[in-house]
């Protein structure tokens, strides 16, 4: 389908850095992402999994790149002062001429405890202050500097920050696929960025976004339906499970068995990486945000020119 856009997530965790990936690296290939291309490269983030920070990434990546877009899969915003994030976010989507998405989340259960702790936020009001946040940040963004008042964010002064090149700001979508998360994707968020194992489970949440936004009086089509995709082409079946199962450990430390059951993982000869992709885009996702299951930067490389091959708009030559 044309209308169909490809993300590439940059390998920018601690397990590809130190299996012979760089900083440096990773801006050249934003670059390289552009040239191939991907309609958009993204950046993960983290406290608990060391990574090269995704805000100071894509900054860089602004002023390398041209027309690709940018993004966050996905931003935690407790882990920033929410209207310092404001003021970044900004500054970034003015560095990117409005080229900046950010797809943002609240943590997981089980893990992302230790990280709101140290950041001072609570996790059990995780997603009012990710909605407090979001509202936070639009306000600031359309130039109101008057008192907020969320749940759980309270701000009787607010500074002024420069306007982002986009008017009122990029555009948000939520990582996540619970009936909450679902409901608060169709009431305020521009996008929806999960990643089902189950197609089903893909098309159910994309009803029901579109319930709620509805429900919401919001215009038809305002939430962008994506999926976030790992990825690892080999004809060998036994050898892609093992190379999930590599990235899995090295990225987690957790089995694939385990990680499989929460997030969707392809392995396969590209014809059937594409037939699975192809399942989801038939129940509705239109952004493929694609995960390279590869740590070395060798089988990095030689994974993503397959990859390349899948792109119906991919610069093969």
């Amino acid at each position: 389908m044309n209308d169909i856009r490809y993300g590439l997530l940059l390998p920018a965790g601690q397990a590809q850095l130190s299996a012979g990936g760089s900083a440096r690296g990773l801006l050249d290939l934003v670059v390289r992402a552009e040239r191939l291309g991907f309609d958009s490269a993204w950046v993960g983030d983290s406290l608990l999994r060391a990574r090269v920070e995704p805000l100071t990434l894509l900054a860089a990546a602004a002023s390398a790149t041209e027309h690709i877009t940018l993004g966050t899969a996905a931003l935690i915003p407790a882990y920033r002062h929410p209207v310092q994030a404001a003021l970044t976010l900004a500054s970034l989507d003015l560095l990117s001429e409005g080229r900046l998405i950010l797809g943002v989340g609240g943590g997981f259960p089980g893990l992302s405890e230790p990280e709101f702790e140290l950041s001072g936020v609570r996790f059990k009001t995780r997603f009012s202050h990710l909605d407090d946040t979001v509202r936070l940040w639009r306000q600031l963004w359309a130039g109101n500097s008057e008192p907020f008042h969320g749940k759980v964010l309270r701000y009787d002064w607010l500074p002024e920050v420069p306007r982002p090149h986009r008017p009122g700001g990029p555009p948000i979508w939520l990582a996540g696929i619970t009936p909450a998360a679902l409901a608060r994707t169709g009431r305020l968020y521009d996008g929806w960025l999960p990643y089902p194992p189950d197609v089903a489970d893909y098309a159910s949440g994309r009803e029901a976004i579109a319930a709620a936004s509805a429900a919401a009086a919001r215009p038809e089509n305002t939430v962008t339906p994506a999926l976030f995709a790992t990825v690892h082409i080999d004809d060998d079946a036994e050898r892609g499970r093992a190379a999930l199962e590599e990235y899995c450990q090295a990225t987690y430390r957790m089995s694939l068995d385990a990680v499989g059951a929460i997030q969707v993982m392809i392995t396969g000869s590209a014809d059937q990486v594409a037939a699975e992709l192809d399942r989801y885009v038939r129940a509705g996702a239109r952004h493929l945000l694609l995960r390279i299951a590869a740590v070395s930067h060798e089988s990095f490389e030689s994974q993503l020119a397959r990859v390349v091959a899948l792109l119906p708009h991919a610069a093969l030559a």
